[in-house]
């Protein structure tokens, strides 16, 4: 019983520190409720990031909505924590708003650049010796019991 308490424990810890991982790249945009406006207005980020709308206890409500409805936090809101991950492949620029205040210029803008290439070690071209034949230990032990009988004397 104890064990099986123990792998639990172990789960809901791991489970937990993989969202923390997850969520420390997010690029976290709010709202300036003063201004009507997304705080960043802009932000820059890699494929495999995610970006994080983030606001709550605000007067008016708010949402985040992609030009073409890629992505999409929801009707409007007070309270809000939406995750979008963009992944590879998605490169390029999102145009998103919050649709109650579109009008008076809460847009935002999204730059997503290619994930960089996984670092591959360079392989140091490696002067390889010309292979020589060679005999294995079993075909050696073979060759010279051949070799033995071969050459005993001869009983006459």
């Amino acid at each position: 019983m104890k064990s099986t308490l123990f792998a639990l424990f172990l789960l809901i810890c791991s489970t937990g520190l993989a969202s923390a991982q997850e969520s420390a790249n997010d690029v976290i945009i709010t709202v300036d409720s003063t201004n009507l406006r997304f705080n960043p207005s802009e932000v820059t980020l890699e494929e495999g990031q995610a970006v994080r709308f983030v606001w709550g206890g605000q007067a008016l409500p708010h949402n985040a909505v992609e030009d073409s409805g890629l992505f999409d936090s929801g009707e409007p809101a007070r309270d809000v924590d939406y995750r979008f991950e963009f992944e590879v492949g998605m490169a390029g620029s999102y145009q998103f708003v919050c649709e109650p205040h579109e009008s008076v210029g809460m847009v935002g803008l999204i730059t997503v650049e290619p994930a960089p290439a996984p670092i591959s070690e360079i392989e140091e071209e490696e002067e390889i010796p010309e292979k020589t034949p060679s005999v294995s230990f079993a075909a050696s032990i073979t060759l010279l019991a051949f070799v033995a009988v071969l050459h005993r004397p001869n009983e006459d």
